[in-house]
């Protein structure tokens, strides 16, 4: 979803830049104010990266770790490997399938977004987010046509700190 967002200092700002908006026609159902008090960033789409790519390795691990575990059991199953003697035939196999689960455990977490968690990845919506932890407030105008149009000088007028189209 497209939206024109604007960067306002405090609360005051804010409400009245929804207060000109609701004035100039724009539906109240196309604007949302992001702040204390008001929706957070994950309520109106500004996701945590990090905890996203932890959310999508978790994911990929549902079928992947079962996945590699029947790999590895087939793979050793069909070569007939041993390479533990004291493992016995069906043992092996069943090693075989744990070292599979662990090659699909790594897959979710260098593959499913594991490394984007683990090392501070850089996303889009990270300085909306630190706008919003220094206590200042967005105003989001869903930028569809003509109401992007129309509340681009209406917001300009209130002299936005950032005034921007993001798509979620």
């Amino acid at each position: 979803m497209n939206y024109l967002i604007a960067v306002l200092p405090d609360r005051f700002k804010a409400e009245e830049a929804y207060t000109v908006l609701e004035k100039a026609g724009i539906p109240l159902n196309n604007i949302a104010i992001a702040g204390k008090g008001y929706k957070t960033a994950d309520e109106i789409g500004l996701y945590d990266p990090k905890q996203q790519a932890r959310k999508k390795a978790i994911f990929m691990s549902y079928w992947l770790v079962p996945f590699g575990f029947i790999g590895g059991y087939v793979f050793n199953l069909i070569t007939g490997l041993d390479n533990l003697d004291w493992a016995g035939e069906p043992g092996n196999h069943i090693i075989g399938g744990i070292l599979g689960a662990i090659g699909g455990a790594m897959g979710s977490i260098f593959i499913g977004g594991g490394v984007g968690w683990a090392t501070s990845t850089a996303d889009d919506t990270v300085p909306y987010r630190e706008y919003l932890d220094a206590d200042k407030y967005l105003v989001l105008v869903e930028n569809l046509g003509s109401l992007g149009e129309r509340a681009i000088p209406i917001l300009k007028n209130l002299s936005p700190e950032v005034l921007q189209s993001y798509e979620f």
